[in-house]
């Protein structure tokens, strides 16, 4: 640089030419993409503190002036097990593969919380974001991730409640539980690849914020979570994997309880269609992001 300018002198020293070396910027020049462009991964790590911050920031706001806090990753799980147990599991007799009816549909709500909270939040997370966004520069994906990884901590929480049902029931966990960090990540991923598409919706067309809630809640009774997949007769079920949760929620089950039978074939299809979804919706997102900050 020609000429420089040098902020927060403490003493009247003059400063000598080595020391002004040392204290010059690096220039960044910041321009919008064109054609296929990186994903960009390599400044997510330069932005980690960032999107340690966000998400702690989510996680403040989420129990802020709330009078039962942390507790409310409990209660929703817990009574809408007890909704499923006495309508599904006593009224409606679904079959349960063997395994006690409240234990069977809470080990299911547990990743279907925690997908259903990462994509409700990342799906509005650019919106929410706005006044940070059209200010600073840093990484746009560092802003639906914060959200995801917000709702590992109502997940830990309710984790909790089906260590003491296992106990109350005399459920031992297997060798499978090994993969259950697996199932955690896959639940993640699909919510981040579906939060992805719908975040960058939902800036250009404010209507996917009204239909959220009714895709969750379609998503709900079209995921194995107040049923088993055994219902569906053994030759649909690899096309029932082309819905991801259902994938998941099983392995969830065969990973915690042990009993029921290893996802197999679903498992398989519903891991590439999330594949899919994630590597598109990243693209999309990125390709999307240069015009945020004008729309938004």
């Amino acid at each position: 640089m020609s000429d420089m300018t040098i902020i927060g002198a403490t003493s009247s020293r003059s400063v000598s030419a080595p020391s002004v070396r040392r204290a010059e910027l690096r220039r960044i020049r910041i321009e919008p993409s064109t054609g296929w462009i990186s994903l960009g991964l390599k400044d997510l790590w330069q932005y980690r503190e960032l999107l340690y911050f966000l998400t702690w920031r989510d996680i403040k706001v989420r129990y802020k002036q709330t009078a039962l806090g942390a507790a409310w990753a409990v209660i929703q799980p817990l009574f809408t097990m007890l909704v499923f147990t006495l309508f599904f599991g006593r009224l409606a007799k679904v079959p349960s593969d063997g395994i006690p009816y409240p234990l069977f549909s809470y080990t299911a709500l547990l990743p279907w919380q925690l997908f259903a909270y990462a994509l409700t939040e990342s799906s509005n997370s650019v919106v929410a974001n706005e006044r940070l966004i059209t200010k600073v520069y840093f990484p746009r994906l560092v802003v639906p991730l914060a959200s995801i990884f917000a709702g590992l901590v109502d997940f830990v929480i309710a984790f909790t409640l089906v260590v003491g049902m296992m106990v109350w029931y005399g459920v031992r966990p297997t060798w499978a539980i090994l993969t259950l960090p697996f199932f955690v990540v896959f639940a993640m991923a699909t919510a981040l690849g579906v939060g992805l598409w719908l975040s960058a919706l939902n800036v250009q067309y404010r209507d996917v914020r009204y239909t959220l809630n009714f895709i969750v809640q379609f998503w709900l009774f079209a995921s194995p979570v107040a049923y088993s997949s055994t219902l569906v007769p053994a030759r649909w079920r690899p096309f029932y994997g082309l819905n991801p949760m259902a994938g998941v929620i099983e392995g969830f089950r065969w990973a915690l309880l042990g009993k029921a039978q290893a996802p197999g074939a679903m498992l398989g299809v519903s891991v590439v269609v999330v594949g899919i979804v994630l590597v598109g919706g990243l693209y999309y997102y990125r390709r999307m992001e240069k015009t945020f900050a004008d729309v938004v």
